[in-house]
């Protein structure tokens, strides 16, 4: 019987330091592999080719996005990206609100947008010359926005915004309003009222020495008959002089746009005499000076026309009839009713031109 084989002890020991430096290596070679494997699950473009869109709702865990992402189709694999945010001690914040997510976007560029709340913003257009009740008929019409003020008066919702008592017309900023869904209507409303207190104050501060107007708010309702008057914004400082003119010679404004908004539901379409007879608050045929509270909401360039008229002289103004929104401006009542009769007659020519011709039918 041959002898067994004996290895010293300091080659045994050599042994055991090998075979456990060659097993941690390969465990290292491994959990880099797996490493790497991880982080290109989280870096590397996403699969989806086109763009889509995922609403995340308050509360909702990253697990649960990252599911639906999957599911989706927007990235590969949500346990990997979920693996690898727990290995480098990564803290994301997913905030609230619907997200348009590019194509091939990655894992890392989705979990950045969503923790910069980078949503997709809906908007509402306010145009200038709209009313305060157009611009609550947008928002309640808006299928993004969170309504809170159905079925409260105009005055009722100043309340709600903090205004109480206020008269609402002409104190809300007509621009295009950009929101993340859900934003609540009071938010929207709230945006624009501050956006004209800073319009109004900065228009006042640039205001002209004389004008007849002693407050910002005289300044707004008169760039309000402005805005609703002008057709063309290069005659608003012009048609603005006019008024200015009147109201220093203690002439009535006889705007029809001040009718019209007195008439409210009763206006039909059309200004009738009887219209312009019958006193209202807001009939500037029958009453001096400016109208009791705007008309309308008016834009930055009849805010600045309104505190720097044009010096004209005119007294007059009445529309060309040339079809370009154009007024004819007049110093003198003469001048101004040769202009009206020339408006009149274009109106005449119009509507000849306009009406049907006879229909001649050859006979048999």
């Amino acid at each position: 019987m041959s002898a067994p084989l004996r290895v010293p002890a300091r080659q045994g020991g050599r042994f055991v330091l090998l075979t456990l430096t060659l097993v941690l290596l390969l465990l290292g070679a491994a959990a880099a592999g797996a490493y790497a494997w991880l982080k290109h699950a989280y870096l590397a473009p996403g699969p989806a080719t086109a763009s889509s869109r995922i609403e995340v709702a308050p509360g909702t865990s990253l697990r649960t996005v990252l599911s639906h992402l999957q599911a989706a189709g927007t990235i590969r694999d949500a346990r990997a990206v979920e693996w690898y945010l727990r290995l480098t001690g990564a803290h994301v914040r997913v905030e609230t609100g619907l997200y348009e997510i590019p194509a091939q976007a990655s894992a890392r560029e989705i979990l950045v947008q969503f923790a910069e709340g980078r949503v997709v913003l809906e908007q509402l257009t306010v145009v200038e010359g709209a009313t305060f009740a157009d611009f609550l008929d947008g928002l309640a019409a808006h299928p993004h926005v969170a309504h809170t003020l159905r079925g409260k008066s105009a005055m009722q919702v100043m309340t709600e915004l903090g205004h109480a008592g206020e008269p609402p017309e002409g104190e809300f900023f007509p621009d295009t309003y950009r929101f993340a869904a859900n934003t609540a209507d009071t938010a929207i409303l709230t945006l624009a009222y501050e956006a004209m207190q800073r319009e109004l104050a900065a228009a006042w501060q640039s205001r002209r020495e004389g004008l007849p107007l002693g407050t910002p708010y005289q300044a707004l309702i008169l760039a309000s008959v402005v805005e609703k008057e002008a057709a063309l914004k290069s005659e608003r400082a012009r048609i603005a002089g006019v008024f200015v003119e009147r109201l220093k010679k203690g002439m009535r404004l006889q705007s029809d746009p001040t009718v019209i908004y007195g008439l409210g539901e009763k206006y039909d379409g059309s200004i009738h005499t009887r219209d312009l007879q019958t006193d209202t608050p807001y009939n500037t045929y029958t009453r001096e000076g400016l109208p009791p509270t705007p008309i309308a909401l008016p834009g930055r360039e009849s805010l600045v026309a309104a505190v720097q008229p044009e010096d004209s002289g005119a007294l007059y103004f009445v529309a060309t009839g040339l079809g370009d929104g154009a007024h004819h401006f007049s110093r003198t009542l003469e001048e101004h009713n040769l202009a009206v009769q020339n408006y009149l007659a274009r109106l005449r020519s119009q509507s000849r031109a306009a009406a049907p011709k006879p229909v001649v039918t050859a006979q048999p």
